[in-house]
């Protein structure tokens, strides 16, 4: 193929189709790297060249061992571009840029995507608001920390997704004991005040620093009320240059830029505190929203996140301008659920504006959209109860064990 770039995409979780497929339309190489347990997933297999196959989970791949595969790859197949797909590979993919010495985030720069210590530390050197907190390194701290910041606090994995892990404490004693029964685990948490709000998340594109695209949407049920609690996970954007949308678009380009994001896609989270009104930073990313957020986002927009990724790095590596879509400006909302069954039937939700339903097994789920936010907010509010009635169920969350 002329002028084909050689990809390794590296994902521990079964997602980015349209990147990979994006990808091979674009003329392209490309290699996957994957868990072995993943095998029977429907990978588009016809716009992959050859899959690669880690053993175990993700915390258990042997990073010496991926290095000496894509080293062994790079023997008769140069790579050009190694891309992670998810939050957990990110971490993969800058060990191996690093070693093997090919564009792109290197590993301090990672630690900003990835490290909720790192960010947290990074935002407050950029000046951007965040709720107190502190490491665990040092006793001293902690103890400043309890003495100066009212309860509720929480105490929170560093490196692992949306609300995994984070456990909600009310006083000083209960949180030495946590702290205790973490033994030497303790420096892969920090503890943080806890701050009643409304959660929004900003799903951008970039370009040589620069921001292309944003988007504005609001939790209706926050990840840590579903992580902690079960029930329905609900998303919507919200109107376009509301005060919120201009307030919350200008701290997530503050971020990337602060944090050093100079190419590719992001998803930033921000609370609202009930109490002051003040947009606080709680985390970011350097991926696409999960939970079919990038499908209610294209719903709204007219924008793919996975598929403009893509085209960013083709164009990055073929040294060529890239070109965004023209937007749109409507409405999208996802309402998402586990189910008790494994493949639900979601066909008496018939209104017109269902444009998507969720296809995985033992979720219930489906994404609307309109020209009208008003309409949004109404349908995921009725198919919220109704799926509540007839298909959630709720499953207690497993403990984090092993940390990554």
């Amino acid at each position: 193929m002329e002028n084909a770039k050689t990809f390794v995409c590296i994902s521990n979780y079964f997602k980015g189709v349209d990147f990979l497929i994006q990808l091979k339309k674009l003329g392209n190489i490309v290699y996957l790297v994957t868990s072995d347990k993943l095998r029977s997933k429907p990978w588009p297999h016809e716009f992959i060249d050859e899959i690669f196959y880690m053993p175990g989970s993700d915390t258990e791949w042997n990073l010496e061992h991926l290095l000496l595969g894509i080293e062994n790859l790079m023997k008769s197949n140069p790579v050009d571009a190694i891309v992670a797909l998810d939050d957990f590979d990110v971490e993969k993919a800058t060990y191996l840029r690093e070693n093997l010495r090919i564009d792109g985030m290197g590993q301090t720069t990672g630690r900003y995507f990835r490290d909720k210590l790192a960010m947290r530390m990074q935002a407050e050197n950029c000046g951007i608001a965040i709720p107190a907190f502190s490491s665990l390194f040092h006793d001293a701290d902690i103890n400043t920390f309890t003495e100066n910041v009212s309860p509720p606090w929480v105490l929170k994995p560093r490196s692992e997704a949306s609300a995994t892990g984070i456990i909600k404490i009310y006083d000083k004693e209960t949180l030495w004991a946590h702290i205790h029964e973490m033994g030497n685990n303790r420096f892969k948490y920090l503890v943080e005040q806890f701050k009643p709000g409304a959660v929004y998340h900003c799903d951008s594109l970039i370009v040589n620093h620069q921001l292309l695209f944003s988007i504005t949407s609001k939790y209706l049920a926050t990840p840590m009320e579903i992580t902690q609690g079960g029930g329905v996970f609900r998303t919507a954007n919200i109107p376009y240059d509301s005060e919120d949308d201009i307030e919350i678009k200008k701290i997530n380009e503050q971020v990337l830029k602060g944090f050093g994001l100079k190419n590719g896609v992001a998803h930033t989270e921000f609370i609202k505190c009930h109490e002051t009104g003040e947009i606080y930073f709680l985390e970011t990313s350097s991926r696409v929203g999960g939970a079919h957020i990038a499908e209610m986002v294209e719903a709204a927009s007219n924008i793919n996140l996975w598929k403009e990724w893509a085209k960013i790095e083709d164009a990055l590596v073929k040294k060529q301008e890239y070109h965004l879509l023209k937007i749109k400006k409507e409405y999208a909302g996802i309402v998402l659920t586990l189910s008790k069954y494994e493949h639900p039937d979601l066909s008496d939700f018939s209104d017109p504006e269902v444009c998507f339903l969720v296809p995985l097994e033992y979720h219930a789920g489906l994404i609307v959209k309109s020209k009208k936010q008003p309409r949004v907010a109404e349908l995921l509010n009725e198919y919220t109860d109704r799926l509540i009635a007839d298909y959630t169920v709720v499953v207690e969350q497993n403990k984090v064990t092993k940390l990554h």
